[in-house]
């Protein structure tokens, strides 16, 4: 199997895209005109130094990516079986799965880097040699609860966003034996509650646009899980002030046998994180779950009954597995058209509504 995976923020450097641009002349001109601007004058020479400014560096990276997939398409007559991308990244997955238009998708785009560049005062650290558990216990202790945990781009390798105030305080807490502390040069804490103006007007802004039905499976950053049709517009609003759970992404996809990972776009920053992470997390969980009795309820009747009778936070148990602190974060809803299923913050992920039970 094959997951196509497409780069963010970051990944910019001037001379990208190269002959792409004269290899889809026809697509780099309505570029231009969604822009307003050259995008290939922006990307190979960047004469104004504006390549690393977020609202010039996502169109940027966006048309790269995009040309790249469809160059690779052309080239080989062949699409993934599933596509993935890293914060701005989703955008291009999404277009692969033939949701929007490349001018559309480019709009959103543009939209979003205004958005995200007009935030202020907030930074950006990557914390490396460290574990969730372990940052989150640094922080409490230090009464940082201010500071967001934005990117788990692998185990040990996760990326904090807040008030540039609190990361400058929390830089030497995460610089003793083992840990390393890397400044980013970011403008705004993305990925961050900090970030909830630019989620509300974006939200607005996607809302008179219309969607298409995927054609390829698409993980969200939000869920590390395939995306629902219906809830693709929430899900893109959502990740400007949520986490990219790019390390659990990964994970889930390498529990399809023999999956393989390529790179579209400039350079190989997601390619060296996939390493890592075979690395760091040897034996994935295979998708092989133990069948539960099947229940006589269609499922859109079953998600009724469940969210009439249990809000959001009811505890519950499952009949197939020794999962711990399982509780909903969702609604309960209808996964692919035909599985009644609920969301669980403890577990990070979906469970099948006929294999689980509330804990009374």
């Amino acid at each position: 199997m094959k997951t196509y995976i497409f780069p963010g923020q970051g990944s910019q450097r001037k001379g990208m895209g190269g002959s792409l641009f004269d290899e889809f002349e026809t697509l780099t001109k309505a570029a231009d005109s969604v822009l307003g601007y050259s995008i290939k004058t922006l990307c190979l020479e960047d004469p104004g130094n504006e390549l690393n400014k977020t609202q010039f560096t996502q169109p940027a990276l966006y048309v790269v990516n995009a040309l790249s997939y469809y160059k690779k398409v052309r080239d080989t007559g062949r699409k993934p079986d599933f596509v993935a991308g890293h914060s701005l990244g989703e955008f291009n997955a999404l277009l692969a799965a033939e949701c929007f238009s490349f001018e559309t998708g480019l709009t959103l785009v543009k939209k979003r880097g205004e958005l995200m560049a007009e935030a202020s005062g907030g930074g950006m650290a990557a914390v490396l040699n460290v574990t969730e558990k372990e940052i989150r216990s640094i922080l409490e202790s230090n009464r940082l609860t201010s500071i967001d945990l934005a990117n788990y781009n692998t185990p040990s390798q996760i990326v904090l966003s807040g008030r540039i105030e609190d990361i400058k305080a929390a830089q030497p807490l995460f610089q003793t034996g083992k840990h390393l502390f890397v400044p980013l040069n970011t403008s705004g804490a993305f990925h961050s509650r900090y970030m909830e103006p630019a989620r509300n007007e974006f939200a607005a802004f996607l809302q008179p646009i219309a969607f298409s039905e995927l054609k390829i499976p698409v993980i969200s950053n939000v869920t590390a899980r395939p995306h629902e049709n219906h809830l693709v517009k929430e899900y893109l609003t959502k990740q400007i002030v949520s986490s990219v759970r790019w390390s659990d992404s990964v994970e889930y996809l390498l529990g399809y046998e023999g999956m393989e990972f390529e790179e579209l776009g400039h350079g190989d920053v997601l390619t060296k994180l996939v390493q890592k992470i075979r690395r760091e997390i040897p034996s994935p969980k295979k998708h092989s779950v133990p069948v539960a009795k099947a229940s006589p309820l269609p499922a859109a009747e079953l998600v009724r009954q469940w969210n009439e009778k249990h809000p959001v936070g009811t505890r519950v148990k499952s009949k197939i597995g020794n999962y711990e602190r399982l509780e909903t974060s969702t609604p309960a809803t209808v996964l692919f058209g035909h599985r009644p299923a609920v969301y669980m913050s403890g577990y990070r992920g979906y469970f099948d509504l006929n294999e689980i039970e509330p804990v009374n």
